[in-house]
């Protein structure tokens, strides 16, 4: 298996907890809560971890929040590659609301970057890549952060051949859906509100999920691009292939961390295989897993075995 680097720039303690009823103006008790570390990356190495996988997680940590998530992450089983910043790690809630299932999401903005902290953190980015092997750039970024820095992170990891892959939002995921990053990172994804924004256009079949797609392969944005449809699965451009893999029907607890299970298990399986149907069926089993599983709890590895069988791939 080629090696993974991971890389987080906002990373967040996530905590979730239950209340009765999610209503404006009392006091509202919650649950014991559930703690773990997040943020895009991060929850992606966790992912590759809990599939059987290995890899290594670059991550922007500072404060007493940053301390408490660099030994969280060691109990995941996660080697962590610390890059320490000013200010505090951010925190995010999510509160489930008993009464109907409905999930109420709040996340803090993180740490102010400078110039110099990113130009410093491309520079570990850069030392750390593993030659010829993975590095995903996963997660929003945090204030300061220019939305050039996917492709900035692109062009130094040209040194070292390593494949980029990209699932960002914001600034960051306009700028790059413009295009003109040389060279492009070798995989975007998106989920699907982000894809119909970026697209200007709903997108409410696989053909026009495909169709976008291939624009954005057309136009040089990555080689690969990766779309996701909700529970109708995701559709995968790039390399000669245009694929649709829906999985089957699965009940929903929380869509917390099904984009970052696929992206973990579409990158592990890339390493594993280079195999991008096989990425793609893996992927989206992992999402459809993770949905099974609550609060902000990721994909569990029986669960996308058993999907991944059961899944439809289709090339078009």
């Amino acid at each position: 298996m080629l090696p993974i680097l991971t890389i987080t720039l906002n990373p967040a303690l996530d905590i979730a907890a239950d209340a009765p009823h999610v209503i404006a103006g009392p006091k509202l008790r919650l649950s014991d809560p559930v703690i773990e570390p997040g943020g895009g990356g991060i929850n992606v190495a966790r992912a590759i971890a809990l599939l059987g996988g290995q890899a290594r997680a670059l991550a922007a940590l500072g404060g007493v929040t940053g301390a408490q998530m660099e030994a969280l992450i060691a109990d995941q089983g996660v080697a962590l590659v610390p890059f320490a910043v000013a200010g505090e790690t951010r925190q995010s809630l999510t509160v489930t609301d008993q009464s109907d299932g409905r999930q109420f999401r709040f996340v803090l903005p993180g740490p102010q970057w400078s110039a110099d902290m990113a130009a410093q953190l491309l520079s570990a980015a850069g030392q750390a890549a593993p030659p010829g092997g993975w590095v995903v750039l996963s997660g929003s970024q945090p204030p300061g952060v220019a939305a050039d820095f996917p492709a900035r992170l692109a062009r130094r990891l040209a040194e070292s051949e390593a494949r980029l892959v990209v699932d960002t939002s914001g600034a960051a995921l306009v700028q790059m859906v413009a295009g003109g990053a040389d060279p492009a990172p070798w995989c975007l994804r998106m989920d699907q509100a982000e894809a119909e924004e970026q697209a200007g256009r709903a997108l409410p079949d696989v053909a026009d999920s495909l169709a976008f797609a291939g624009e954005l392969v057309a136009r040089g944005v990555a080689q690969v691009v990766v779309l996701a449809r909700g529970a109708d699965g995701s559709v995968l451009v790039g390399e000669g292939a245009r694929l649709h893999c829906r999985p089957p029907q699965v009940p929903v607890k929380s869509k917390v961390g099904a984009g970052d299970s696929f992206t973990g298990a579409f990158t592990l399986a890339m390493a594993r295989s280079g195999d991008t149907a096989e990425a793609l069926r893996q992927g989206t089993a992992a999402a459809a897993a993770a949905v099974m599983t609550a609060s902000t709890e990721l994909c569990r590895r029986a669960d996308t075995e058993r999907l991944a069988r059961a899944g439809v791939l289709t090339a078009y």
